[in-house]
């Protein structure tokens, strides 16, 4: 048996049995006994219409969004989090501004900034569908936590009519609220 023939074999020893551990009855694990904070948090428009939905998930780099939307405009939208989680149609001003507890200044361009409620532009495709990942390593869903999405009032996830230039202070010339979220 040559070199080559062992290493395949054993590779496929080793996949076999990754395999075999994973779906052994015993070695099933739920995310509650892991405590790992998972949210469903669906997304309305301005009729009320659930259009979307959030999973936001704690993760070691962060909250994990695992976003999907539809109904928007093709192009780059702004998606921050905001301080109140409150989600009142058409303008979802009741949300009150970005979700700020170090009290910086917006933009994750702006030296003096970024707000914990600011990330990365979104994407619409030409159906004015969204469908991405995106993490934000400066909140948390542990409650009692200074940066935690989940205090009193709660929080919620708004994504704006356009894009965010990540540098206007105190908000992001993005436009219109045009989907939002409560975070509780």
């Amino acid at each position: 048996m040559n070199f080559r023939k062992i290493i395949y074999l054993a590779c496929f020893a080793l996949a076999l049995a990754v395999v075999v551990y994973e779906h052994h009855p015993g070695a099933k694990v739920s995310a509650k006994e892991n405590n790992v904070e998972r949210l469903v948090v669906p997304l309305i428009n301005a009729d009320n219409e659930e259009v979307g939905e959030a999973v936001l998930t704690e993760t070691v780099k962060g909250v994990r969004i695992s976003l999907r939307a539809e109904g928007l405009k093709p192009g780059i939208h702004a998606i921050h989090f905001h301080e109140i989680g409150s989600c009142t149609p058409p303008d979802f001003m009741s949300s009150g501004n970005h979700f700020n507890p170090a009290h910086r200044q917006h933009g994750l361009k702006n030296p003096k900034g970024p707000h914990a409620g600011d990330m990365p532009n979104v994407f619409a495709d030409s159906h004015g569908n969204v469908k991405t990942v995106i993490y934000n390593p400066r909140v948390t869903l542990q409650k009692e936590k200074e940066n935690s999405l989940r205090d009193a009032d709660g929080s919620a996830l708004i994504i704006e009519e356009f894009g965010d230039d990540q540098e206007t202070d105190p908000s992001s010339n993005s436009g219109k609220r045009v989907l939002c979220g409560v975070i509780k």
